[in-house]
């Protein structure tokens, strides 16, 4: 068995580690991931049917296809400057900055003349496991991430199709718009003081304490009015998602969407600031696959 239950809300359960009492049922995924246990998780063919989107793509992934406004800058993304110059009201100026509202006559005005590239392919519809009801993986390192979808069958999402599945053609801010909502995502909680040196080995009783103690994400789909125009949940908030970059001599470990804390939880925003094989409590990741008839998805200049 792949999956061994460490600890049930404020009981351990016997093991061979000295187990925490934790808050949350954790379950250690292949001997190195964490995620809570759910007992309400859904059939991604019963998810399929209730939100549509699927088209041609296999079970529980949704269907992505449309124009990508491109900047062309390669590590430096205009686009997202260009975007913060139409907020209009600022909760937080310095980083990790973040708007409250942004003006969407004027982002219409001065993207309309920006290139765009042809995208097509399909996305998971939630984070890995990729089903409703079920906790994302945490503690997943990028080169992790992308076994992990190659086992699926699938790949790890590049970091243009993660955007674009996040703001569509008209490059929204927010998956849902143009104006911030700390209650249509999982995001904008109290941040937690890290003791990162508590975080490692992943598999031992302190990382374990660690983890339950940093949690304060959701189970997948809890949040149904976090959804991008092509009905892709989670995108921003709850857990970081592993993507690869698309940039040319660039580490391909890019991060994407944020976290359940207090940052900037846009479509565009990026970490690229990590390596391969670093993970963290707040780390999980999505899988993509080319659409059927597609050819292979096509390079874009990177998009943060």
């Amino acid at each position: 068995m792949r999956d061994i239950i460490l600890a049930i809300g404020s009981f351990a359960l016997a093991s061979a580690l000295p187990l925490p009492v934790t808050s949350h049922p954790w379950l250690l995924k292949e001997g190195k991931h964490w995620q809570i246990a759910s007992s309400s998780i859904e059939a991604r063919s019963l998810t399929d049917a209730t939100l549509g989107g699927r088209g041609d793509c296999t079970p529980g992934m949704v269907a992505v296809a449309g124009r990508m406004k491109v900047d062309g800058w390669g590590y430096t993304d205009g686009i997202d400057t260009l975007q913060e110059a139409t907020c209009v009201d600022w909760i937080q100026r310095a980083y990790p900055e973040r708007c409250e509202r942004f003006d969407r006559e004027k982002w219409l005005a001065r993207s309309g003349s920006i290139s765009t590239q042809e995208m097509r392919f399909c996305i998971d519809r939630y984070e890995y496991p990729n089903q409703r009801g079920a906790y994302p993986w945490i503690m997943v390192s990028w080169t992790e991430s992308r076994a992990l979808c190659e086992r699926e069958g699938e790949r790890l999402c590049t970091e243009a199709e993660w955007t674009f599945a996040c703001e569509g053609e008209e490059a929204v801010p927010y998956p849902y718009g143009y104006e911030r909502d700390a209650g249509a995502c999982v995001s904008d909680r109290p941040w937690r003081t890290v003791d990162a040196r508590e975080l490692s080995p992943r598999d031992s009783s302190r990382a374990l304490a660690e983890v339950d103690r940093l949690w304060q994400g959701e189970a997948s789909g809890s949040r149904p009015r976090c959804k991008s125009p092509f009905g892709v949940y989670d995108l921003v908030g709850n857990v970081d998602e592993w993507t690869t970059s698309v940039v040319h001599g660039e580490r391909p470990s890019i991060l994407k969407g944020g976290y359940w804390g207090r940052v900037r939880d846009r479509c565009r925003p990026s970490t690229r600031a990590h390596g391969e094989d670093f993970s963290f409590y707040q780390q999980g990741f999505r899988c993509c696959a080319d659409a059927p008839g597609a050819p292979n998805a096509p390079a874009v200049s990177a998009q943060k």
